[in-house]
């Protein structure tokens, strides 16, 4: 395994490339060519280049991709993209390039890579190589987030195409079609001596610094070896909505140390019924579940400066 500085300059002295889009994400498929032409003019020998336009395909693409054996390994599309190269990244001595192309883009933008495709280009160029944090849900590794409650039904009935068109609004308007009928769920969380008990439409454990394209709280990252549990809101509905107002308008002021924050590096979760779990967007089982850091488990192209723990 080489070292980060010695990854580094290989990718910078050979640009041995592959680059997986998933065409299917918001701005995928406008963007594969775009994305494509740049890393060229960029100087990147493509090893191999794959435009993803059908389900279930993703991973038989970067296993593709990877049988190249390159430096670096270049993921276009949105979070459940991401989140799938970086489990397939895992403890390799590879590093992830992420270009950000879908709708919230929370890990990149933990990792502190805007949503333009000059800006993620010109850090596979310039940038270094980091290590940074994963989490594991079960035995699924995760980049971003985990969510039991109303999201993992929320992800299973959002319209593809619908999300296509407007975003992230897509999220928050099937949410109010669910939540009429969405019963609350007791949660119990154990982590080391610590066991806390609340009711909750919704409650989220996460990895990175970002949920919904905005912070959760100021001092969250992916390089922390921390997770950090919040439930949104008790049993009444209301407060799911308020409390996401609220999360949304003030994260960026908001630290660890406030209510109704959980910083761990481990828990176990419990929940009164089965509840439906998913993993940075994907359906991924159901309670109960231990969720964990691994730490220092994924390499990425971090802009020039990016903290490095």
């Amino acid at each position: 395994m080489r070292t980060k500085q010695e990854l580094t300059e290989d990718i910078r002295r050979g640009r041995r490339a592959a680059l997986v889009v998933n065409a299917r994400s918001r701005r995928g498929r406008q963007l594969y060519a775009d994305a494509h032409a740049r890393l060229v003019d960029a100087g990147f020998d493509l090893l191999g280049s794959y435009a993803v336009d059908r389900p279930g395909e993703l991973e038989n693409s970067m296993r593709a991709a990877l049988a190249h054996q390159p430096d670096l390994l270049v993921a276009g599309g949105g979070d459940g993209t991401i989140s799938t190269a970086g489990r397939m990244l895992a403890h390799r001595d590879i590093a992830l390039g992420l270009l950000p192309l879908g709708t919230t883009n929370n890990f990149a933008r933990t990792v502190g890579i805007q949503p333009s495709l000059d800006e993620a280009v010109a850090t596979l160029v310039d940038g270094a190589v980091i290590d940074v944090d994963l989490g594991i849900a079960g035995d699924m590794p995760f980049t971003n987030h985990v969510g039991v409650g109303l999201s993992a039904d929320i992800m299973s009935n959002v319209p593809s195409g619908l999300k296509r068109i407007i975003g992230r609004i897509a999220y928050p308007l099937t949410a109010l079609g669910l939540l009429s009928r969405h019963r609350p769920l007791r949660a119990t969380l154990r982590a080391g001596d610590q066991e806390i008990v609340f009711t909750t439409h919704q409650m989220y454990v996460a990895n990175g610094g970002f949920h919904a394209g905005r912070p959760i709280t100021a001092d969250a990252h992916a390089d922390d070896r921390l997770l950090v549990a919040y439930p949104v809101g008790g049993a009444p509905r209301r407060e799911l909505i308020r409390e996401t107002a609220r999360n949304v308008l003030t994260g960026h002021r908001r630290t660890l140390r406030e209510r109704p924050f959980i910083a761990v590096g481990e828990l176990w979760l419990e929940t009164d019924r089965p509840a439906h779990v998913e993993v940075d967007g994907e359906p991924c089982g159901r309670t109960p579940l231990r969720i964990a850091v691994d730490a220092n488990a994924l390499r990425i192209m971090a802009p020039p400066g990016t903290p490095d723990h």
